[in-house]
């Protein structure tokens, strides 16, 4: 059984001030096995980030059916998205997305905060995310403070200390040296 299906999956764009449709993506068929990593890849404009957008619940597709776990993405509520996403999605944004005034481990914390874990679980979860991807000397400087690479890690700790059923990465190594790379995706 798949931990995550997609079948013919489109989306279209179109404007209420012009009759000109755009096909973002066409049927999109494929499944997922728990553990199993997979790359999307094309070229600028292909649909890579709107396909990333719709499996995570960050859009909805004009067609087509998602399951993770079996459980119907397209049934959730508008006003249940946002904590499913909390409670099984990791995200994973080309930009990091880190808020300015938080220090690196408020930043990976939030996810935990918004679930309303105490406080005692969020410190024990912390260390060792912190520690995987060598960013806890980081933890009290903020994002102004940081290179890019030690933010995109930042946002890779964030995404994993919920342990999510299936994390989505749009561009996670961009900013990082190659081995750095390599010890994520490892992770």
């Amino acid at each position: 059984m798949s931990l995550f299906e997609v079948t013919g999956l489109k989306k279209v764009y179109a404007s209420k001030f012009s009759t000109i449709k755009v096909e973002a993506l066409k049927e999109i068929t494929f499944s997922v096995e728990a553990g199993e990593f997979v790359a999307i890849m094309g070229e600028s404009g292909s649909g890579k980030t709107t396909l990333l957008n719709i499996l995570a619940l960050l859009d909805r597709p004009t067609e087509g059916k998602i399951l993770l776990n079996d459980v119907d993405l397209g049934t959730i509520k508008e006003n249940e998205m946002a904590r499913f996403r909390r409670d099984n999605l990791g995200y994973i944004f080309q930009d990091y997305n880190l808020i300015d005034n938080l220090t690196v481990k408020d930043n990976v914390l939030l996810p935990l905060v918004l679930k309303e874990e105490s406080v005692k679980s969020m410190e024990e979860k912390l260390e060792p995310v912190l520690e995987k991807l060598n960013i806890e000397k980081l933890k009290n400087k903020y994002p102004y403070e940081i290179s890019g690479g030690e933010g995109q890690r930042c946002a890779v700790a964030r995404a994993l200390i919920t342990n999510p059923k299936i994390i989505f990465a749009d561009e996670p190594t961009g900013a990082l040296d190659s081995r750095s790379a390599d010890r994520l995706l490892e992770q």
